[in-house]
């Protein structure tokens, strides 16, 4: 411990998703020194340009009145961290790091590996992230080995914001045309601001307003369906996506698996549907489940890890 105050380095650690960018600033005995949040920084669901100005921006934020010069390990989990392949990409990203004052390397890797260090210091173990998009991944030495899910909004993202958005906009217009309107679709329409109009011309209205918004838009929907959750629609559409998450979890685990499985993501605070996923887990291994609730905690104690070692102290 003696050392560690010695050497009085800081860690920073960044978790960047669809909706939000969320940074963290540890000195290396793990007290937590500023925070930073701005808008998403997925360069997938946003333009490049602007999830790294986001980046800047959560990073400002978090070292307002530190010294960048004195951190001594950054990590940046994201979502779509596969992006950063592209060099044009990567160096708006470096720019925007190196913008904010910080010397040492950026160091990405994908959220689902934050996330997981965020719930557990266990090395190994499985993470599910239900947030804006969804996605399992396994996790072996605090490194990322296998995914499943995680194929983004078009091909897939089963149980998310996004999805659990979509599906709600989609039994609204089902309900519309069937008119056997329930208090969920009731707030679907008030939500895409469609007033009080005969059936048909709701329906079209809501069509044409939801493709009027980008695709990512569908997730300021999926509140409501928790807020609903009483109405059979919103029963429905619950149930189907804490198997669908379940489900997830499940695959990208060896049979009888005992590490641990850890929860994270804005869905996994919804309620009645975290508390049902959490049931639903239960019911299919004994395998101890945490949750996370914030990723940025599990990238900066991972950039700790990088100067400490194993013993690197938890985030207080």
């Amino acid at each position: 411990m003696l050392g560690i105050l010695w050497r009085m380095g800081l860690v920073v650690g960044l978790d960047a998703g669809g909706t939000s960018t969320r940074t963290l600033v540890l000195d290396l005995d793990g007290t937590r020194l500023g925070a930073g949040v701005a808008g998403g920084a997925n360069p997938n669901s946003h333009p490049p340009e602007r999830a790294a100005a986001h980046i800047r921006q959560a990073l400002t934020a978090a070292l307002d009145g530190l010294n960048p010069a004195k951190v001594e390990a950054g990590v940046l989990g994201m979502a779509g961290s596969s992006k950063l392949t592209d060099p044009a990409v990567a160096a708006l990203f470096e720019a925007a790091w190196a913008g904010a004052g910080l010397r040492c390397p950026m160091r990405v890797i994908t959220d689902c590996e934050a996330a997981f260090a965020t719930g557990t210091a266990s090395p190994d173990g499985t993470v599910l992230i239900a947030g804006t998009g969804s996605i399992a991944a396994r996790i072996e030495r605090h490194e990322l080995v296998s995914t499943v899910g995680g194929h983004g909004w078009l091909l897939g993202d089963e149980g998310s914001a996004f999805w659990l958005g979509r599906e709600a906009v989609r039994a609204t217009l089902v309900a519309l045309e069937q008119d056997a309107v329930d208090a969920l679709h009731t707030a679907v329409l008030d939500h895409a601001a469609v007033p009080a109009l005969p059936r048909r011309e709701q329906w079209r209205r809501l069509i044409t307003a939801v493709n009027a918004t980008p695709p990512i838009h569908l997730a300021t929907y999926a509140p409501l369906v928790t807020a609903h959750s009483t109405a059979p629609s919103a029963d429905r559409i619950i149930g189907d996506a804490v198997t669908a998450l379940a489900d997830l979890a499940e695959a990208a685990r060896p049979g009888h698996d005992r590490t641990p499985i850890v929860l994270v993501g804005s869905l996994i605070h919804a309620q009645p549907l975290g508390a049902r996923l959490k049931r639903e887990l239960a019911t299919r291994t004994t395998a101890p489940v945490h949750v996370a609730t914030e990723g940025a905690a599990g990238a900066a104690w991972l950039a700790a890890v990088k100067v400490l070692g194993e013993t690197a102290p938890r985030p207080a």
